[in-house]
């Protein structure tokens, strides 16, 4: 398909500016996009927007079909008459500038609760009408969800062995003995894809697009592995035979074990990759463009046997990707689609890229400093491309500027040089001037991270790869919006001709 030459700014939801303790879909969210709006910005990136399961993140997620929870709106709640603005009294003191993911669910949970009891029968034709038509996933997600609030949070290969392998007999029970809690489930998901279909539609009557991300793997617990295990490698425990990672590497002696079940292909392709065709037609009514984390696992994918506890013991296996995404292209059509393509690449994930004129990723960090080369230079990124000073697993650019000071004199040498920098230069300089660097490149799309627009250090960081605790808690606070940013932003926008 093909883009336009546009720039924009990514931020997950969860960032957002809120009372609240997280980000949400409510005020500040569209805020957010009249800043855009202002600066002359057409697309707004996010991470995935499912329920977060294991370490908060949202690449390990409980469904690859429902919506976070925690996203939905406390205010929106009262404007549908829910809730009173008493309810939400008193409101904890809850930190503006990381998420304390525990304290939120518990306060968060409460209201929802209570909104659920004063849902009454004016209500529902929009409930009953949203249940019918993602009935082939929130069935049984909410099912799932109802037992696994039964059993105390554990993971399904934990519950009661009866309805961890859905017995006929406790599949009947249990959906008699949860009912109410089934339904509660569904509510939840009503109310947030309500409050993100109305924020989708205000960004996109504001010319903003909207750039959302499709993980390669689903977790091992979740709705889709325990209603669909035939799909995954799972035993008949429940416990992932062949799981995810990636090989050991320069960053790596052990390399990256992820956990997550492979699938079984050669199911899947029996029904022509339905599955996946449900996910993809299901994003798309959620985002305008699809970002495909891990592309280069759809050519070939790292298979570790289960019962390791590193990547280091693994091989790889080639997937059926071009078969995958020839038959979606069959039954949808070309899709809007950019892929991450970071890492050792083969010739062979650039021929399957190419062959369905995927824009790559590019990444500015990686272009200066240790290993790198001419060809990767700003200048001579290709057209078909998507530039980033850096993403959700980076440091932020002051802090990797700043940690280059100490550790890669050559990474900087080199920045200067690029540059025709003489003499010393603040990291906030130095990250506009990557800024636009990404602006100005061939790239037909420029993404800048809202913490490299707010010139932020390490401590803005979202996500250290590899790592449980202290990640995907970064929020900014409303104070640090300005005017000077909008200015400048809009400015570099019209120079670099990617407001169309």
């Amino acid at each position: 398909m093909k883009f336009n030459r546009e720039s924009g700014v990514l931020l997950h939801p969860t960032s957002l500016p809120s009372q609240y303790g997280i980000g949400d879909l409510g005020n500040e969210a569209y805020n957010f996009i009249d800043f855009l709006h202002r600066s002359k910005q057409k697309l707004w990136q996010i991470l995935p927007l499912g329920p977060v399961g294991f370490g908060e993140s949202p690449y390990q997620s409980f469904s690859a079909f429902a919506g976070n929870t925690m996203l939905i709106s406390i205010d929106k709640i009262i404007g549908m008459g829910l809730i009173k603005a008493e309810d939400v009294e008193p409101v904890p003191d809850f930190s503006t500038k990381i998420i304390d993911f525990a304290e939120v669910k518990e306060y968060k949970q409460k209201l929802f609760k209570k909104a659920y009891s004063r849902f009454g029968s004016e209500d529902r034709a929009e409930f009953e009408a949203f249940i019918m038509e993602n009935s082939h996933w929130l069935e049984e997600y909410a099912f799932f969800m109802a037992i696994k609030e039964h059993f105390g949070g554990v993971a399904w290969n934990s519950w009661d062995r009866d309805i961890s392998m859905r017995e006929e007999a406790a599949m009947d029970r249990y959906r008699h003995l949860l009912k109410d809690e089934i339904r509660y489930q569904k509510f939840l998901q009503y109310l947030f894809y309500t409050q993100w279909f109305e924020l989708k539609g205000y960004a996109n009557q504001n010319g903003i697009k909207i750039v959302g991300d499709i993980p390669i793997f689903i977790s091992n617990d979740s709705s889709d592995a325990w209603s669909q295990r035939e799909l995954f490698e799972i035993d008949e425990k429940g416990y992932p035979t062949k799981v995810a990672g990636v090989p050991p590497d320069f960053f790596s002696e052990t390399g990256q074990y992820w956990g997550n079940p492979h699938y079984r292909w050669d199911v899947m392709e029996k029904d022509d990759f339905k599955w996946w065709r449900d996910r993809f037609e299901m994003l798309l009514k959620a985002v305008d463009i699809i970002r495909i984390d891990h592309f280069r696992g759809f050519e070939a994918y790292w298979e570790i046997p289960g019962n390791e506890t590193t990547a280091v013991n693994g091989r790889w296996v080639k997937a059926p990707g071009r078969k995958l995404f020839s038959t979606i292209e069959g039954y949808m059509g070309r899709l809007p689609i950019i892929v991450e393509d970071l890492g050792v690449i083969t010739d062979e994930v650039e021929e399957l890229k190419k062959e369905f004129d995927f824009p790559g990723m590019k990444i500015l960090q990686f272009s200066f400093g240790r290993g790198s080369e001419e060809r990767f230079l700003p200048h001579n990124y290709e057209e078909n491309s998507v530039v980033y000073t850096g993403t959700h697993d980076n440091d932020t650019t002051v802090g990797w500027y700043e940690d280059s000071l100490r550790t890669q004199p050559e990474a900087v040498e080199s920045l200067k040089r690029y540059f025709d920098i003489e003499g010393e230069v603040t990291s906030a300089e130095m990250c506009w001037r990557l800024m636009e660097a990404a602006f100005s490149s061939k790239s037909v799309m420029s993404i800048i991270p809202m913490q490299d627009l707010l010139c932020l250090g390490s401590e803005a960081r979202m996500n250290i790869p590899s790592t449980i605790g202290g990640n995907w808690e970064w929020r900014f606070e409303k104070e640090q919006y300005s005017e000077e940013i909008e200015k400048r932003l809009s400015e570099l926008s019209e120079k670099c001709n990617r407001n169309q």
